[in-house]
């Protein structure tokens, strides 16, 4: 009798603390949100705080457009509470989110107007668009004023999911909106008075900041990262910087910089980095920090006086 009971009471303490754990095996009872890439991992750690628990499904140093997901990953997404992505970006996350997320998917594309890519890179040939869903350019996060409003949403979305810190979630929500403000502001004042105003980048990345503080991106290769430039596409680049008298060719944290070490050469440039932040490469750095090592780089590129 006393072995029936005891097998009993076992059982019943092996059921609860499975129970306890979760279909996801985690013990950690905060609601647990998926972010798809850097910029939107930073955007839910601030406003989410320590009150969430976030998984992330681009590795730190990975380049984000073509990333793929395992088994574990796309689990992680169904047992999530909210998943937010960029749709368009990457598709191996629309896929899982189509499939696994239902209403707990978060696009945050569908917060603000996106640029279509064709007026991200209007030299960029038969690749123009290829790569963004929709002919849509998916950089906002580098428009401060855009991802400012995304934080506005995301943060009514994580009050929704996570009612109980409803409060907490929409304060610092406003808070880093605030900070975005000011980040903008920088923006407009330094880059406001320049000797130049075009950039030519390794590839097209940054028509959203280019758009919103008056400057023109000349890109080696379209939106895609991975593309090609045709030998008739770098001759013209060259040609352009030459015109516009580019002292500064740029490439990015994630891709090689040798097409741009190539013109900058033909054209008697430097080349310098400015970091589209689709991923992250320093662990002491974030957003802002990197937002404001490529105004520094474009103001030293450009001339600028303010």
């Amino acid at each position: 009798m006393r072995t029936r009971l005891a097998i009993a009471a076992l059982s019943v303490l092996l059921v609860a603390t499975g129970c306890g754990s979760g279909a996801s095996g985690s013990s950690d009872d905060r609601p647990q949100v998926v972010t798809a890439f850097y910029p939107l991992q930073f955007l839910t750690q601030r406003i989410g705080g320590d009150q969430v628990a976030i998984t992330d499904l681009t590795k730190p140093g990975a380049e984000p457009h073509d990333v793929e997901l395992n088994p574990r990953q796309v689990g992680t997404i169904s047992d999530a509470d909210l998943v937010v992505y960029l749709k368009g970006f990457q598709p191996a996350v629309d896929q899982a989110v189509g499939q696994e997320a239902g209403d707990k998917g978060f696009d945050v594309g569908s917060t603000v107007e996106l640029l279509a890519a064709a007026e991200s890179h209007e030299h960029g040939g038969e690749e123009e668009g290829e790569h963004a869903e929709g002919g849509k350019d998916p950089h906002v996060w580098l428009d401060p004023v855009r991802f400012a409003t995304i934080t506005d949403q995301l943060g009514d979305r994580l009050a929704q999911a996570d009612p109980a810190h409803a409060t907490d979630h929409r304060a610092r929500a406003a808070a880093l909106h605030a900070e975005l403000d000011k980040l903008n502001e920088e923006y407009a004042a330094r880059l406001k008075t320049c000797e130049r105003r075009e950039i030519v980048t390794s590839h097209t990345a940054f028509a959203y900041l280019a758009a919103r503080y008056d400057l023109h991106e000349v890109g080696i290769t379209g939106i895609s990262p991975e593309a090609e430039a045709s030998p008739q596409r770098l001759a013209d680049v060259a040609k352009e910087a030459k015109e516009t008298g580019a002292t500064t060719i740029f490439f990015e944290t994630l891709v090689s910089p040798k097409v741009a070490e190539t013109i900058a050469k033909e054209v008697g440039a430097r080349t310098a980095v400015l970091d589209p932040i689709e991923g992250k490469t320093d662990p002491n750095a974030d957003y802002f920090t990197m937002m404001r090592a490529n105004l520094t780089a474009l103001t030293e590129a450009l001339g600028c006086t303010s």
